[in-house]
């Protein structure tokens, strides 16, 4: 699969490296950057041309899919182009900023036909997908609570180096949108639709900034289930993200990116997937390279994929009630349409 990159930046090397490592199963054929120079970087390193807009690309590059790279805020723009070009799309999450910028995004990918999935790589980890079969194949019961913890670091100058990071226009958020989306994804796919709030945010560790760096959340879901989250870039020197899930016939703990704790009263915990990928990478990185490959299947196979835009729509939700209920200071109940 031909894949173009929009966005040279942290992260769109990040998606460069993966492509790579996918081998024949896909290709790099350009880098899209309004800074031409840092595009040419990329290229230099792993193939394809460089050009300053999407436009340009789709017209002089062979062009199948697209990974959208950029700051969230403009997510579903660029998606939306890449789809009325007539590309499959993996977009970085979150999928935007607001509800109805996702919702633009659903409606264009619904009239394209056309396959798009939202990075959330965390699903693929062998110990999350542990954890979601015991939960499908009842060996944790009923489902009755969760726990998500984001605890992170970030130094002041993670937000001095770029004028986007920190600012509610571009960024959208702080340290839950753009790092415990990620725990909070799984959490919400763990229990299903959420359906109330209740949220305090704080900004005590970082100046100059417009959103938070300590998010925390108590969430009501459908079932009755009761998840708490806790999201922060303030906790020296970080951990790794935690998760844990009750049933009232077991329990499972991630932590450390591994199965550290399984509890049934009547089950063993379910085999662990293996994920291949080149020596040496981490789990989170493997996970992401598992999520290409999801995408890659996904076209063509012409089913949905694993990560869709729903799924990324209802975690966007979750974190904006966590927001709202911390601004207004009372509960935020949830509705899908």
């Amino acid at each position: 699969m031909r894949f173009a990159l929009i966005g040279a930046g942290v992260i769109g090397a990040v998606h460069a490296r993966l492509i790579e490592a996918l081998g024949d199963e896909a290709v790099l054929t350009c880098v899209v950057d309004q800074n031409l120079e840092r595009a040419g970087e990329l290229v230099t390193q792993y193939g394809g041309q460089a050009f300053a807009t999407p436009a340009e690309a789709y017209a002089a590059a062979e062009v199948d899919a697209v990974g959208i790279c950029l700051p969230s805020a403009l997510h579903a723009d660029v998606a939306i182009e890449a789809l009325r070009a007539g590309k499959h799309v993996i977009v970085e999450k979150p999928v935007d900023i607001t509800l109805a910028a996702a919702d633009r995004l659903i409606a264009a990918q619904r009239e394209t036909g056309l396959t798009v999935s939202v990075i959330s790589q965390r699903r693929f980890q062998p110990p999350v997908a542990q954890i979601r079969a015991a939960i499908d194949t009842g060996a944790l019961g009923r489902v009755t609570s969760g726990i998500a913890e984001s605890a992170f670091f970030r130094p002041q100058s993670y937000y001095d180096g770029d004028d986007w990071r920190g600012t509610l226009a571009i960024d959208g958020g702080g340290a839950l949108m753009n790092q415990g989306i990620h725990a909070l994804d799984l959490l919400v796919w763990m229990l299903g639709r959420p359906v109330q709030v209740s949220a305090q945010t704080g900004r005590l560790a970082h100046e100059g900034i417009e959103v938070e760096d300590l998010a925390g959340a108590s969430i009501v879901f459908e079932s009755g289930a009761i998840g708490l989250m806790l999201a922060s870039t303030a906790a020296y020197p970080g951990r790794p993200v935690r998760l844990t899930i009750h049933g009232d016939q077991g329990t499972a703990v991630l932590d450390d990116d591994q199965l550290a704790y399984f509890a049934s009263a009547d089950a063993s915990a379910p085999e662990a997937p293996a994920l291949a990928g080149p020596d040496g990478w981490g789990p989170v990185e493997l996970a992401h390279l598992a999520q290409y490959r999801d995408f890659i299947a996904a076209v063509r196979e012409g089913r949905p994929p694993a990560v869709t835009l729903e799924a990324g729509r209802r975690s966007l939700a979750t974190v904006l009630a966590v927001y709202e209920s911390a601004r207004s200071g009372q509960p935020v109940e949830l509705k899908e349409d």
